[in-house]
């Protein structure tokens, strides 16, 4: 990862500041329902107007596709953003046009203005020049703070950082000071958890996390396909058949570079997935035929936590289980507070990221006690397969 400007090289007093955040908050029935990323970003908007910047802040939202869709203003995220601030946030119903141009005149020093949806204009997902210079009209500086929109080669995360001065905002700065610790400059050894539901959708994640961690745990419904690739009876588990020759081949790479695969040893197991249903622990050369995995067992978590107690650094995309239904995330549970005791001991450097790990490790309570939690979703998938960011390869010098 190369190096990045920080609101640390930068004088911002009376200068117009483009802050490109990511205010694609979820919103249910015209309320938005979780401000997580809102309160996440407003540091950064809280530091800048605090040193006398003119601050603008622009973000898509959902996918209008180029057309004004009402359903998909930012209005409501501008008055939530002033209400996590405690300041004014103002708001303009463009983001490129006349309203716009007035509106940012107007502001002072220290205020706060947030844009429509970028992405009301076709030129933003096309990252048309046009488009992205029109946005830099409007600012002296830019602040890319929204990671999780850093994979897309947009005109308001690329297009302008290529036209004015540009810097990462503390959420950013935070997210890749996280990443390059995990990955990219690790203390070894390094552990990495990886599952989900299908193979073929991991398949550039799990090739580049082979070359750079020394042991590599697979569960969830991935972890089915892995055993019965190996001529391992999984009953009705999800799992991909078409993709057995790839698991074979992934695990023979790892033997041939000298990598580790973890798989489990034993499942929690039911004939439905449903709440009450019954289950058992079996281990996972004796699934029932008309049953399904559903979580790994307690062996397989005591044998994790074992390895764990050996590694420095841990990165975690993926929960090991069902953990949406009890009794099915047990492991994810009982897995995660070791990680979190472990990280607040000072013996582990803990990253996780995904929407699901996100949701899992809020399950468990522990989100808060790990090194770093991304929010980032896609981006942060696409870092951990080693594939180049066009946000952040903007930013860097």
């Amino acid at each position: 990862m190369g190096s990045f400007k920080t609101l640390h090289d930068i004088d911002v007093a009376g200068k117009r500041v483009l802050v490109r955040a990511d205010l694609n908050v979820p919103v249910r029935d015209g309320r938005i329902t979780d401000l997580s990323r809102i309160e996440r970003l407003s540091p950064t908007i809280a530091e800048l107007a605090g040193k006398g910047a003119r601050v603008i802040v622009c973000s898509h939202f959902d996918r209008p596709k180029g057309k004004r869709v009402p359903e998909m203003s930012l209005a409501p995220m501008a008055a939530a953003l002033g209400e996590v601030l405690g300041k004014p946030v103002a708001f303009v119903d463009d983001c490129a046009g006349p309203l716009a141009v007035q509106a940012v005149a107007a502001l002072q020093p220290g205020d706060v203005l947030v844009l429509e949806n970028t992405r009301y204009y076709p030129g933003e997902e096309k990252n048309d020049s046009v488009f992205a210079q029109t946005l830099a009209d409007s600012a002296d500086l830019f602040v890319n703070d929204a990671f999780s929109a850093a994979h897309r080669a947009h005109a308001s995360t690329e297009g302008v950082a290529r036209l004015l001065p540009s810097y990462a905002g503390r959420l950013m700065q935070a997210e890749l000071e996280a990443l390059d610790q995990a990955l990219g400059n690790p203390s070894r050894p390094v552990m990495a958890i990886v599952a989900g539901s299908k193979v073929s959708t991991k398949l550039d994640l799990l090739g580049n996390l082979l070359s750079k961690v020394d042991v590599l745990v697979i569960g969830g419904a991935m972890a089915n396909t892995f055993l019965a690739a190996q001529g391992i009876s999984v009953g009705k588990s999800l799992q991909e058949a078409e993709m057995h020759q790839t698991a074979r081949d992934i695990l023979a790479q790892a033997e041939a570079q000298g990598s580790e695969i973890v798989l489990p040893v034993d499942a929690v197991v039911a004939r439905e997935f449903r709440a009450g249903t019954a289950s058992e622990v079996v281990p996972v050369t004796a699934i029932p035929a008309d049953a399904m995995m559903l979580d790994v067992g307690p062996a397989t978590v005591a044998a994790l936590v074992r390895r764990l107690g050996q590694m420095k650094t841990l990165v975690w995309n993926g929960p090991l289980g069902a953990f949406e239904l009890a009794p099915f995330d047990r492991a994810t549970v009982a897995l995660a507070e070791v990680v979190a005791a472990a990280t607040e001991a000072g013996l582990l450097v803990s990253v996780a990221g995904g929407g699901d790990t996100v949701s899992a490790l809020r399950h468990a309570g522990v989100a808060d006690r790990l090194t770093y939690v991304s929010s980032a979703g896609g981006a942060f998938l696409e870092w951990m397969e080693g594939k180049i960011l066009p946000g952040v390869a903007a930013l860097e010098q």
